[in-house]
């Protein structure tokens, strides 16, 4: 681990929750600079390492996922420009590894899924990480009919018309297709053909991009496909989504056949029956990575057997049959410009390192998180000196890093290049944002703005969270209309609460000051924003829920909350009557042992809902909001055929035919409700060897109670 990285196991709480906002911040913005707008300012490395902090961090605190956590999202929403396409089968991201130690965990989780002994096999396919644009091609009776990007991994932009123009791609199967066939890969321009290609750019329009994968992005994004149809654009396949009938009986298999269709596949896909030829595929592909006509950021490992991977199945955002073995940092010197400070939606002000731009591996670097105050003074989080004591001043010399564990990482400056007249830089003690005291806590890594609800960076900060995409996903309330809103002093302009965004166009009608007069608005925006605003009178439960910014409460644990109760008013009884535990041996009662016995919530985020429905202030603005829009019930999940769809099912004891994880995953696919704790709605316990406790409470309760052989008759496994 960098050593700009505080290890996760010596993290405060206080620590882990700021250094998750930073992350989730600083991935949102990159997700939307990659997936929407082609023009990432960071390289992948830097990126995933990101999110495997981000992953880390969670894993340690789980009480402190946040609502805008990116351990659950996809890509960035389409742009706009094209059509919308709903993928059949969601389009994941794969999680990555970046280490010889990382990938043992891997294969080692794997078998622990499966429950699968060391001396079993498992075989795993690798093969070059291609770096270009996802792309899903249906094929109806051996027709394609439609191309789509990957988006946000649930719908992405209907580009059919400019991928007919790529020759690698087959516009008709043979006649052995099944009759529905999904093929997915990679879109991607070579790198001789991309130089020469950006030089031609250069001289003719001005313009280059910063490296192939971003130009084969916007090739495909013309508007005319005879633009398109003029770029070398590529393709490789190496998967599939919807199908309607099994194209082999392995990854390798099935591989092999879309290649018998006419579809280019990577020759340099392996088998590997262990980790050390896992490791030696990677070794080589790497050693001849610079060789490669194409790009490539790593080797892809994916278990072979496809009945293997459908017991797997998927995580909110990644598979756990596949990952991504990332290939190592890359470094670079450069000049820090400024320190800025930002002031996060908590408060804490995280000083930025502003850079003289420089390419690191392909990519252009700007900037830098500098951690706190004493990484910039050369001290430490257990108080002892880094880089040898030395502090960080504007007009060093920097050595930059990509990849590690926040992005991108300064490690260390170049003494000799020190100006003569430099001198230390002084963290502020004020809110650069309201000028409040921002103060440091003893033990506290972080300086906080004391100035609360009037600190307008931490205000905004909530209405844009508020908007956004996850949440009420408000169009035309971006960035610069939340601060335009937020700031206005005119009282039927202002938006200084979530509530105030759906009564704008009533005061609107009241005032003198049209919105659409001012500068930046205008008749067609107005109106589309109001229309935008009406259409989230009504929304989802775990979007309502995942908007109003309950610590803890973030996307995932507002659908478990939504799943669980099903109504906001049910929730919301519940959270304010329960009673949490007063000491030990208190069980509080019985509203709070339903909250902790929600699956995957636990005492934290419980107390977190207790705290939030505690709270005058939070309750006079809640229904403010409630006056103005209806959270919708949720649907009960899993109405289907399965027995145990809609129950709540707890797992105790041990198991000897899966584990507890593919139990878990196996009860919620068949739509049941999982809780880690027995009470009165409980409707079933499944008891292995060894139940103890949770046993002895159900047989009390008269829960009906079976082994794991029931339970597998039970579901029809």
């Amino acid at each position: 681990m960098p050593q700009t990285a505080k290890p996760v196991e010596d993290l405060t709480p206080q620590e882990a929750a700021e250094e998750l906002a930073a992350l989730a911040a600083e991935i949102a913005a990159h997700d939307r600079r990659y997936y929407a707008e082609d023009a990432p300012t960071v390289s992948d490395a830097e990126y995933d390492a990101l999110r495997l902090r981000n992953a880390e961090i969670e894993a340690a605190f789980p009480e402190l996922v946040r609502a805008d956590s990116p351990s659950t999202s996809v890509g960035a929403a389409p742009s706009g420009t094209f059509a919308q396409v709903r993928h059949a089968r969601p389009m994941l991201s794969l999680d990555n590894v970046f280490s010889e130690a990382d990938l043992r965990d891997f294969v080692a989780s794997v078998r622990r899924f499966l429950a699968l002994a060391d001396d079993r096999e498992l075989s795993f396919t690798a093969e070059p990480k291609i770096d270009g644009l996802s792309m899903s091609l249906r094929y109806e009776e051996g027709e394609l009919v439609t191309a789509a990007t990957r988006g946000d991994g649930e719908t992405g932009e209907n580009v059919t018309a400019n991928v007919r123009t790529i020759a690698d791609i087959p516009q008709r199967l043979p006649a052995d297709a099944p009759q529905v066939v999904e093929v997915r890969g990679e879109v991607y321009m070579r790198r001789d053909d991309f130089l020469a290609l950006n030089e031609r750019m250069a001289h003719e329009a001005g313009r280059t991009f910063a490296n192939p994968r971003n130009f084969a992005a916007g090739s495909l994004r013309q508007k005319d496909p005879e633009i398109t149809r003029s770029r070398p654009l590529r393709f490789f396949a190496y998967a599939w989504g919807e199908v309607s009938q099994p194209l082999a009986g392995t990854q390798l298999e099935a591989v092999r056949r879309l290649g018998s269709w006419g579809f280019p596949v990577n020759d340099r896909m392996a088998l590997c029956r262990s980790v050390e030829e896992m490791l030696s595929c990677y070794r080589a592909i790497e050693a001849e990575r610079a060789s490669l006509p194409y790009d490539i950021d790593g080797v892809v490992y994916k278990v072979d057997r496809l009945d293997l991977q459908e017991r797997l199945g998927f995580r909110s955002r990644s598979p756990r049959w596949a990952t991504a073995h990332k290939f190592p940092a890359e470094k670079a010197t450069t000049l820090l410009r400024a320190i800025e400070i930002q002031v996060g939606r908590t408060g804490a002000l995280t000083p930025v390192a502003r850079l003289e731009p420089v390419t690191v591996g392909g990519v252009v670097v700007t900037n830098a998180t500098l951690h706190n105050e004493d990484y910039i003074r050369g001290i430490g989080n257990d108080g002892n000196p880094i880089r040898e004591g030395r502090d960080i001043r504007v007009g060093d010399t920097v050595l930059v890093q990509r990849a590690g564990d926040v992005i991108p990482q300064v490690l260390d400056i170049v003494p000799e290049k020190r100006p003569a007249d430099s001198i230390p830089y002084v963290f502020p003690d004020v809110c650069p944002a309201c000028g409040s005291h921002a103060v440091r806590e003893e033990g506290e890594a972080v300086r906080r703005c004391t100035g609360g609800l009037i600190c307008p960076a931490q205000a905004v900060e909530r209405i844009r969270h508020f908007v956004s995409r996850n949440a009420f996903d408000i169009e035309g309330l971006g960035e610069k209309q939340i601060e335009f809103f937020f700031n206005h002093a005119d009282p039927s302009l202002s938006i200084r609460t979530p509530a105030d965004i759906f009564t704008l166009q009533e005061r609107q009608q009241a005032s003198l000051t049209r919105l659409e007069n001012v500068d930046g608005f205008g008749q067609v925006s107005v109106r589309k924003l109001y229309a935008a605003i009406e259409e989230r009178r009504k929304v989802a439960l775990s979007r309502f829920l995942f908007a109003l910014g309950i610590r803890h409460v973030g996307e995932t644990n507002a659908r478990r909350l939504a799943r669980h109760f099903l109504s906001f008013a049910r929730l919301r009884e519940v959270a304010e009557a329960a009673r949490m535990p007063q000491g030990k041996g208190d069980p509080g009662n019985a509203e709070w042992q339903e909250l902790v016995g929600v699956n995957g919530i636990g005492a934290v985020v419980a107390q977190a809902l207790v705290d939030f429905f505690g709270e005058e202030h939070n309750l006079a603005a809640l229904d403010a909001l409630l006056d103005k829009v209806t959270p919708l019930d949720e649907e009960p999940v899993g109405e289907v055929s399965s027995p145990v769809a809609g129950k709540t099912v707890v797992f105790t004891g041990a198991l000897t035919r899966m584990s507890r994880d593919e139990a878990k995953a196996m009860a919620e696919r068949l739509g049941a409700r999982v809780s880690g704790s027995v009470s009165k709605k409980t409707d079933l316990v499944v008891a292995g060897p060894g139940a103890g406790s949770k046993l002895k409470q159900a047989t009390g309760l008269g829960i009906e109670v079976i082994d794991e052989d029931a339970w597998f008759v039970l579901v029809g496994q």
